[in-house]
């Protein structure tokens, strides 16, 4: 009868293996050692994909300069792409907060790799005589040039999702703006009326805001693109053979089709995290962009009676379980919780990046789940409040008309006809409730209506003063 375990053996000694795991030594020890947030590293599809890119690329460039043999390199290649391809996430078991800079997660993608290049090429699994996790499928790497570089090309993956996501959402922001370009409104400063303007400009004013977002996600897109793989350890490229470093990344670029670019400076690039910081930046600062339209978005929704009532969000589900007809604005809470959570990871991910010693940063496990995770959050948020919210927003209108007929900051657009005097004594009157500004401004006698109509944005396609 076949075991159901198999023997491995490590440094510290030995230990049983599932028969059946394509995980080694290395992977148990880790499982036994980082029993901490409960998630592996399967939940991050992009981070796996990415290391068996980095894998199948080192082992092109390690066959390409002979010290990889043509039936190792192309079994690993193969075990590679069943990684890239997904076909063995589960076996990705580390949980993703671990001591060590990345090792296990290097080590479990060296295990799984080897033991199913083993199986490729007709040997059991962990028959490490003929092909090793780290002599073959580690050849010419460490776990400090490897992980970063497969955490960057997770990134850049990932922030492509994003990218879509924020543009998605801009241009529904976009298609209320052109819906609702002709209803007239009050602004508010500081929560007070202020002066008029329409909906689609407010609509309009968060599809800019949104799309300016995308520039900056590029742009730290770009800087994830610099690698320091062939760094092995610390930067000086130790055990990895002459010309290793240009020809790994050739193979990633061909690879993965992202363009990936070697370091100038090795060491300080193995010990830097830079690019890290700046997109956990980014992400903030599109996250609390999102937030504050949230906030905007709840407000001119709030009541319907007692509150602003400008908006109407669409209703997803029942709001209270002791209040009849009460319907909360559910999408945008959620999507404000998201950001509170990308704005906490951004403080994490500046405490790890400052903790960093000498030619290492060991807290890269944390800012990897942590940006993965941001991103993940903020992708799925931003579609749901496209889809669930923003898509199905109707106005209030006969609400805004009578809103806007009686506001005093309306009068703020009759002051080069009337002056500010005479201004300041209509608005007055609106206040006290002597009229409305349509009539109270033409009794002034220093305005025609073809003038008040003009000011008032009337026959531009704007939601009229009603006339009485």
């Amino acid at each position: 009868m076949k075991s159901d375990v198999r023997t491995e053996q490590d440094l510290l000694g030995a230990r049983s293996i599932p028969a059946t795991a394509y995980w080694g030594v290395h992977t148990s020890r880790a499982v036994d050692n980082f029993q901490v947030s409960g998630v592996t590293l399967k939940v991050h599809r992009p981070l796996i994909a990415a290391l068996g890119s980095v894998k199948q690329a080192a082992a092109r460039a390690n066959r390409d300069l002979g010290v990889l043999d043509a039936e190792r390199a192309d079994a690993i290649d193969r075990a590679c792409q069943d990684v890239i391809d997904g076909c063995l996430d589960d076996e990705f078991v580390v949980d993703v907060i671990q001591g060590g800079a990345g090792t296990s997660t290097n080590m479990n993608a060296n295990e799984v790799i080897a033991n199913r290049a083993l199986e490729l090429l007709g040997f059991p699994l962990g028959s490490y005589d003929h092909l090793h996790p780290n002599d073959h499928v580690n050849r010419g790497q460490s776990t400090n040039d490897v992980y970063p570089t497969a955490i960057k090309l997770a990134l850049v993956t990932a922030l492509d999702g994003l990218s879509a996501a924020v543009e998605a959402l801009s241009d529904a922001f976009g298609a209320k703006a052109a819906e609702f370009a002709g209803i007239s409104k009050i602004g508010r400063t500081q929560l007070q009326d202020a002066v008029p303007m329409t909906v689609g400009q407010e609509f309009g004013a968060w599809q800019s805001t949104l799309a300016e977002e995308l520039v900056r996600i590029a742009d730290a897109r770009g800087l994830l693109c610099e690698t320091n793989l062939g760094a092995t350890a610390i930067g000086t490229g130790i055990a990895s053979a002459p010309g290793y470093s240009q020809a790994v990344v050739r193979h990633l670029r061909m690879i993965t089709g992202v363009p990936m670019k070697t370091a100038t400076d090795l060491v300080e690039a193995t010990s830097d995290t830079g690019s890290f910081l700046n997109l956990s930046g980014v992400l903030k600062r599109t996250a609390v962009k999102v937030s504050k339209i949230c906030n905007d978005l709840r407000l001119l929704g709030s009541g319907p009676q007692a509150g602003l009532g400008e908006l109407r969000l669409p209703a997803r589900q029942a709001g209270s379980s002791l209040m009849p007809g009460k319907v909360n604005p559910v999408i945008p809470e959620m999507v404000n919780q998201v950001a509170f959570a990308v704005i906490g990871t951004d403080v994490t991910v500046t405490m790890a990046a400052e903790a960093g010693q000498l030619q290492l940063n060991a807290f890269e496990p944390m800012i990897c789940h942590g940006l993965l995770q941001s991103i993940g959050w903020m992708c799925r948020a931003f579609d749901t409040l496209r889809t669930h919210c923003v898509d199905g927003i109707q106005v209030n209108r006969e609400h805004l008309r009578a809103v806007t007929a009686r506001n005093a900051g309306v009068v703020t657009a009759l002051i080069p006809l009337l002056g500010y005097r005479r201004a300041s004594e209509v608005a007055t009157a609106v206040l006290d409730g002597r009229g409305e500004i349509r009539e109270l401004a033409l009794a002034t006698g220093s305005i025609t209506v073809e003038d008040l109509d003009r000011l008032l944005g009337h026959g531009r396609d704007h939601d009229p003063l009603p006339h009485h």
